[in-house]
């Protein structure tokens, strides 16, 4: 279950990512590196997590013409990330011309709705019709452009499940365990419920980097999962 938990290090800094990885231990061996903590420390900080034997997933949400999202690509490869993630929004030839760039050295997941939108929000982007319609119509899009995954809410999980197949990756970063706040997140589910509906890999952040004992809430969300898969 390990290589199914990816911790989210939602930090501001190095000096801060260092300390969390170090609190965490064993516990855990992939971790998010986003936009916060890309912005303000770059590069480094990926080799790093790499160098002490972690797994990054390298979670910058790239949207852009073709070419230049396929040099991003490139740059992500040659950092030693294991995923990446791409908007789906951004397109056919987007998906592919990232697809080809990462040539099966990393891992494209294309990002479908974000999980902090709401039926609402997504109406108010101009696009009518449920949510869940929208995540599948983008979801096949990219199996078809040649990505590995796709990040959706864990609401979608199940019908993702049933239309992509047994082997297609499903990441799911809005995962909160009993009782946890939801913050920013609008369409959440418990990690159990996330591994059991169909979830490759689940991605957790505050739930662990804010607890007292980063350590322990990470094992608890492990022990946690792997019930799940018994259940399941």
């Amino acid at each position: 279950m390990k290589e199914r938990l990816i911790v989210a290090l939602d930090v501001p800094s190095a000096r801060h990512a260092q300390d969390m990885v170090q609190r965490i231990g064993e516990a855990a061996v992939f971790y998010k590196v986003g936009l916060q903590l890309f912005t303000a420390e770059g590069p480094p900080v990926v080799r790093e997590l790499i160098a002490s034997g972690r797994k990054v997933f390298l979670d910058l949400k790239l949207h852009d013409i073709p070419n230049t999202v396929a040099h991003a690509v490139k740059s992500a490869v040659s950092l030693g990330a294991h995923m990446l993630t791409i908007h789906a929004t951004g397109g056919s030839d987007m998906l592919r011309a990232a697809v080809e760039a990462a040539d099966h050295r990393l891992k494209l997941l294309a990002v479908t709705v974000l999980t902090s939108m709401d039926q609402e929000d997504l109406n108010e982007t101009g696009i009518a019709g449920p949510i869940k319609n929208h995540v599948l119509h983008l979801a096949g899009m990219a199996q078809r452009a040649g990505c590995d995954a796709v990040v959706s809410s864990p609401l979608e999980i199940v019908a993702l499940r049933k239309m992509l197949g047994a082997e297609f990756g499903i990441v799911i970063p809005s995962v909160r365990p009993a009782g946890a706040e939801s913050h920013d997140q609008r369409r959440v589910a418990t990690p159990a419920q996330t591994i059991a509906d169909g979830a490759s890999h689940i991605v957790v952040g505050r739930p662990i980097t804010q607890a007292k004992d980063p350590r322990q809430a990470a094992e608890a969300i492990l022990q946690e999962m792997a019930g799940a898969k018994v259940l399941a």
